[in-house]
């Protein structure tokens, strides 16, 4: 699509937290943080701009007692181009994002099932966090569509962080998923066609960690700020939350040092206090004021939380700071931009003392309202006092360091006037909402055009129309039981009117074919070969050639046979076994390396493939686009039946992401336990007692899935 030819229609998806588009509860817990404003905030911006037709901002919807009833609305209008769509996945309350990792197949699939209904396909889907970096990897795949990335942090950045402070490795992955999280990181860089950071340093310090680090597929570009919010003070400004100071504060009338965000161990807040407090000079000149979220009562809080706020009560305590330290219990978002005007009325200065800043929107929004900052040197904060020139970087540990940051600031006022002023000239130069949207924009159009949507049309030779479908695996599901597979086949011919047959194989065509004709095994109506890297229609078997060429992006067989090749304990099968578009090996477990090392030096020689072990013996190489589950999902969209009303029976670790999400699965008795063992507590597979098809007809029977059986008319 070239430029200004087509309207765009935009998909972001950003799936924990709580969203909505008004009184966003910033800092009510560690998902519900500066990314759920940005998304908003980006939705609305993206929706102003004359090339774009629609913004749909993509989220989970969230049934709860114990949060508003806003996030249960399936939709909600953001502008005239805009609106949040909120999808469910998994339970209906609202979970931490580490718990969400076995939910977001059922996402993928319900959103899928959304934007079937929908009048057109996005042009692009652009995921924020690794959550919804899973999706939208499989969603941009599915669909044929660019995907952009943002990362927002980095698991590999927080483990390293973690790790520093005493964490141990156990305690880490029992408490945040992380080698999902990172696993999930490294498949998003291998497919994003643009990663979008905040900073240069994000990419560097960040991004650099993983083996799939391509910086020129990266680009800083800055979060916009809203600058009807966030403004100078234009007079007098009388407040609620101004009313609440006066009860803390001795000298009210001193400059304020503002530090506001949540009560989080990493943001530093106790550090800022005790150097407040061992500071003589600084207490005489100023008062503090602590915004850290907000709290009806320490004890109900989390404990992260609850161990910040004590000890901040604690050093006031220590250091007999009262009447010199203020600390709200309660404000609400729409009070934010008349607190920094407040603590710039009195001249004073806000800082972010946090440990890492991956990129700093409060220090935009004082900036824009006329604030000198004093903020971390690590991380994003570096880019914005380089661009605005207004205020000082400190080390975050450095006590004397802050204190002195903040007196020069503080008693100067030549100095405070002219940051003040290039903090407020410098946002609306380079963090404004409409740069950023320019930007990204342009950027988008020079993606367009390398790609091919997914047909509209009904494959010519594909069975008519039925409401449900089985799909099954040969090895290990049909074959292996004779008299089992007699009885699977004549129930599949007794319903054949109202179930499409399908299998999906890690087989050649040629060897699929002819298994089939041994073992008498009726045809199919769909054939997915060489682990979905082949579809075939119909009796006469006609190739799918949009999904051939769909599944040959960014594939390289020849390289990975060169990179694999040479790997002890891997032995080429025989050339029977290998395709284009599969590269097969013999897997020795007590010879070979680990199946995640093996991806990563795949990855780190940036090839972007799916591995699968099949039984334990059977490695697989196949593109990103391929696999038996991600070519299901393409027949049921061209098919049009439901992955709900779809039966999928598989027995080994190459079946996993075909029974994951909306499918109905079965696992056959004589399964490989160890590739599959992780799937026992997902709800829509059913784990059979009996073994090859004999399982398949026990799951049949369990799911009651020919009841009232819808025969299409002719």
């Amino acid at each position: 699509m070239g430029k200004n030819n087509k309207a765009k229609y935009l998909v972001l998806i950003s799936i924990h937290g709580l969203i909505r588009s008004h009184d966003l509860e910033l800092g009510r817990d560690a998902d519900t943080g500066g990314q759920t404003k940005y998304v908003v905030d980006l939705a609305k911006a993206l929706a102003e701009h004359d090339d774009v037709e629609q913004v749909d901002l993509i989220t989970r919807r969230v049934v709860d007692v114990n949060v508003s009833d806003d996030y249960a609305n399936p939709t909600e209008v953001l502008s005239d181009k805009a609106r949040i769509v909120r999808i469910d996945a998994g339970t209906e309350e609202y979970i931490p994002k580490e718990q969400l990792w076995d939910h977001l197949d059922s996402f993928m699939d319900n959103l899928t099932n959304w934007l079937n209904v929908q009048p057109r396909m996005p042009d692009l889907v652009h995921s924020h966090y690794a959550d919804a970096g899973y999706v939208g990897v499989r969603l941009a795949n599915l669909l044929g569509v660019p995907l952009i990335h943002t990362g927002h942090s980095l698991g590999r950045d927080k483990r390293k962080r973690l790790l520093a402070m005493g964490v141990s490795r156990d305690e880490i992955e029992h408490t945040y998923n992380m080698v999902r999280r990172v696993d999930a990181e490294e498949e998003i860089l291998a497919n994003a066609d643009l990663v979008i950071t905040s900073t240069h340093n994000e990419i560097e310090a960040q991004y650099g960690l993983y083996n799939y680090y391509d910086p020129e597929r990266m680009l800083v570009v800055p979060p916009g700020t809203d600058l009807t919010l966030f403004h100078p003070s234009q007079g007098n400004e009388e407040t609620s939350f101004s009313t609440q100071l006066p009860r803390f504060l001795n000298e009210p009338d001193k400059p304020l040092i503002l530090a506001l965000s949540r009560p989080d161990e990493r943001k530093n807040i106790l550090t800022l206090i005790e150097a407040f407090g061992e500071s003589k000079n600084l207490q005489q000149v100023a008062n503090l004021l602590i915004v850290a979220g907000n709290r009806d009562d320490i004890r109900d809080m989390e404990s992260g939380a609850q161990s910040v706020l004590t000890n901040i009560l604690l050093l006031i305590d220590t250091y007999n700071l009262y009447g010199k330290v203020a600390v709200p219990k309660s404000h609400s978002a729409d009070q934010v931009p008349a607190i920094y005007r407040l603590v710039a009325s009195s001249r004073g200065v806000f800082i972010n003392p946090a440990l890492t800043e991956p990129f700093g929107l409060t220090l935009l929004e004082a900036a824009a309202s006329g604030l000198p900052i004093v903020a971390t040197e690590n991380g994003g904060p570096v880019d914005i006092i380089e661009n605005c020139k207004n205020g000082l970087l400190i080390d975050p540990l450095d006590k004397p360091g802050i204190t002195e940051a903040l007196l020069k600031l503080l008693q100067n006022k030549n100095i405070w006037s002219q940051a003040a002023k290039n903090g407020i000239e410098g946002v609306r130069k380079y963090y404004s909402w409409q740069a950023h949207v320019k930007t990204y924009i342009e950027t988008v159009d020079e993606l367009q055009g390398k790609y091919q949507p997914i047909p509209s049309k009904r494959p010519a030779r594909a069975a008519r129309y039925r409401d449900r479908a089985i799909f099954s695996d040969l090895d290990q599901n049909l074959v292996g039981n004779p008299e089992a597979l007699k009885r699977f086949s004549d129930v599949i011919k007794k319903n054949r009117k109202c179930v499409t047959f399908g299998i999906a194989t890690g087989r050649r065509i040629d060897s699929a074919l002819a298994l089939m004709k041994k073992y008498r095994i009726p045809t199919p109506d769909i054939l997915i070969s060489s682990l979905g890297t082949r579809i075939h229609y119909g009796q006469s078997l006609t190739e799918d050639g949009y999904w051939a060429d769909h599944v040959d992006h960014d594939w390289s067989g020849q390289r990975v046979r060169r990179i694999l090749g040479k790997v002890p304990g891997l032995k080429p099968q025989l050339k029977v076994e290998q395709t284009p578009f599969k590269v097969s090996f013999y897997y020795d477990p007590e010879i070979a390396p680990t199946i995640e090392e093996i991806v990563s030096q795949l990855r780190q020689q940036e090839i972007t493939a799916n591995v699968m072990l099949s039984f334990g013996q059977f490695l697989d190489i196949v593109p990103a686009r391929a696999s038996k589950g991600q070519a299901l999902r393409y027949v049921s969209k061209r098919l049009d039946i439901p992955l709900e009303q779809i039966l999928v029976a598989g027995g080994s670790g190459a079946d996993e992401d075909m029974m994951r999400g909306n499918t109905l699965a079965v696992v056959v008795g004589n399964r490989h336990d160890e590739e599959l063992s992780q799937l026992v507590d997902q709800e829509r597979i059913y784990f059979a007692g009996l073994d090859h098809a004999l399982g398949i007809l026990e799951a049949i029977d369990y799911y009651d899935f020919f009841h009232a059986c819808i025969v299409p008319k002719a």
